[in-house]
């Protein structure tokens, strides 16, 4: 995980250590230089977008750029977390990329109904897995324009 303080370019959201392992290999293969944080379940999620270590020591400046969200969470399922961070007015705006194994209409349309940004299912093969992230990375990272942060007055 990145340190403390520090600006978070992606947060992956991924509780199967396999697909984390994957997915964070992708990440360093595709995006040099990403700040990545990485938890594995929906509360730890939570914690660090909105708890003491989130919003409330941090500007919407300092949010993730992007977040990679699997679905099938402990503890806090990942559409219980999209609609927290879809649902609040300083979290909105971060793009949510649901990366998840699930095929499941009732999931995809869920996910969308709560503001996913995109919806991918996890190739299975590692050529396809990674060039799936480094797709979606290039998009929301590099080429997406996000409008300037409001400053406090």
């Amino acid at each position: 995980m990145q340190n403390e303080g520090q600006e978070l370019d992606i947060l992956l959201i991924e509780d199967n250590p396999n697909d984390a392992e994957l997915t964070l290999r992708a990440l360093r293969a595709s995006v040099a230089g990403a700040r990545v944080a990485h938890v594995d379940d929906g509360v730890k999620a939570l914690d660090l977008i909105f708890g003491a270590r989130g919003l409330a020591g941090r500007t919407a400046g300092k949010l993730p750029r992007l977040i990679l969200l699997d679905l099938k969470l402990p503890k806090v399922d990942g559409l219980e977390v999209l609609r927290r961070i879809k649902g609040d007015e300083r979290t909105r705006g971060v793009p949510v990329v649901v990366l998840t194994s699930s095929k499941e209409e009732r999931d995809i349309r869920e996910s969308y109904l709560l503001g996913a940004n995109s919806y991918l299912v996890k190739p299975v093969g590692f050529d396809e897995y990674l060039a799936a992230v480094r797709e979606a990375c290039r998009y929301w990272i590099s080429l997406n324009q996000r409008p300037v942060a409001k400053q406090a007055v």
